[in-house]
């Protein structure tokens, strides 16, 4: 999870055999419990169902799901979505957190 300029605020690492949506489980605590203040959270459809309900009834977040519509032909940038996927550019920016280093090179 990123705020909204894109800085962590919470991660979640799994294995590969492990969904997203599973994996999101435990997310929203790690969030809440450090950063109170945080009311909304916004996700990607993939995150709608149960996760959205248990984050309302239980932490008093708000989740709210943005979803691409059947309508979107090509490339749409989506609302809030850009944030996230711009940190991911940012991590890959520095191939060393991304890829092994070669044997005997920095």
């Amino acid at each position: 999870m990123t705020d909204t300029n894109g800085l962590l605020l919470a991660v979640a690492v799994s294995a590969a055999n492990v969904g997203d949506r599973d994996a999101a489980v435990p997310l929203p605590r790690r969030l809440r419990t450090p950063h109170r203040e945080i009311t909304l959270v916004w996700a990607e459809g993939g995150y709608a169902g149960a996760l959205v309900r248990r984050c309302g009834q239980k932490l008093g977040l708000a989740l709210e799901v943005v979803k691409r519509q059947d309508i979107m032909e090509g490339f749409v940038v989506l609302p809030r979505r850009w944030v996230v996927e711009r940190t991911f550019s940012w991590l890959m920016y520095s191939r060393c957190l991304a890829r092994p280093l070669a044997h005997g090179r920095r």
